[in-house]
């Protein structure tokens, strides 16, 4: 007897589930899903800021040891001077804090007045410490043909040429300082053909704001004469003696014009009094905006010559 052929549209119970074959390869598990990858940030974070180190004023084996004090979280080391002048005075430069007191002026009273100044001179040595950290960050400049070199505000380009006799051009129209190089010519000369250059540039047009701006505030300047100075823009004495860092040259007009504005009003007002900034005004109404935006830059600019 035969049984019927299923057809198509017949189930067939005892068909073998290939599942449960034993001589088939079990299935290979199922993968789990990779994890996501982890969100990306959604800002980039900054670089870390350089580490600063309060300056210190340097020392050779015959200078007197510094001094030390604490001011907050910090010891200072400055360098202590006497002299006759009745009071105590503080300057700070790239190499730190250095005060100046009379001869008969106590240690305790000299502590006692740096306290009283330590919000000033902390903010001033931070600032000069921030500013050498920068400068330490770039890459020095390369002294060679296309090389581009700070000028009011902009950049010109050192072109140097071989040639038999030295000289030096600039051309404003392309902005190109042209340096005749003669042979056997070292870098340090070449380094001090360009900064002569900078220092005439500098006098020849820092006399001419300055003879801009006299009758505007109604006074007369004795001399004007040059500094290297790399933060303390500017000075001025009572007999009418003006000193401007060179630099400034660096630096665009409107701010060479505030400095030089403020340099001009000590001759009205030797002080920094509301007073003061009222005779500044007159003529330079942004010296505010001026006085940070040259700070800024003054951590920016590069050193071009070690002095």
């Amino acid at each position: 007897m035969h049984s019927p052929k299923p057809d198509g549209s017949q189930l067939d119970l005892f068909a073998r589930d290939p599942r449960l074959d034993p001589w088939r390869a079990p299935a290979a598990p199922a993968e789990k899903p990779a994890p996501p990858p982890p969100p990306l940030p959604l800002f980039k974070a900054p670089p870390a800021p350089p580490r600063i180190t309060l300056p210190s004023p340097p020392r050779t084996a015959d200078d007197p040891p510094l001094k030390r004090i604490v001011l907050g979280q910090y010891a200072v080391d400055y360098e202590l001077k006497r002299s006759t002048r009745r009071s105590i005075g503080f300057m700070i430069d790239d190499g730190g804090l250095h005060v100046t007191a009379p001869r008969r002026a106590t240690q305790p009273s000299i502590e006692e007045a740096i306290r009283a100044k330590q919000r000033w001179i902390l903010t001033k040595l931070h600032e000069r410490g921030e500013r050498r950290a920068r400068q330490a960050q770039r890459e020095p400049l390369r002294w060679e043909d296309g090389a581009r070199l700070p000028y009011l505000g902009g950049e010109i380009v050192l072109r140097l040429e071989p040639a038999a006799r030295s000289h030096c051009v600039f051309d404003p129209e392309s902005r190109e300082l042209r340096i005749g190089v003669t042979a056997g010519l070292s870098e340090w000369q070449l380094k001090e053909r360009v900064k002569l250059w900078f220092h005439a540039e500098a006098k020849r047009l820092f006399t001419e704001r300055l003879d801009l701006f006299a009758p505007q505030l109604d006074v007369h300047y004795r001399s004007m004469t040059l500094s290297s100075a790399g933060t303390r823009w500017g000075s001025c004495t009572v007999a009418g003696n003006i000193r401007l860092s060179w630099r400034l040259i660096h630096y665009p007009l409107a701010l060479i014009d505030y400095v030089v504005v403020h340099e001009l009003a000590h001759l009205r007002e030797m002080n920094h009094s509301p007073a003061f900034w009222a005779v500044v005004g007159s003529v330079y109404r942004d010296y505010d905006g001026a006085r940070l935006e040259l700070r800024r830059r003054s951590h920016e600019m590069p050193v071009l010559f070690v002095e």
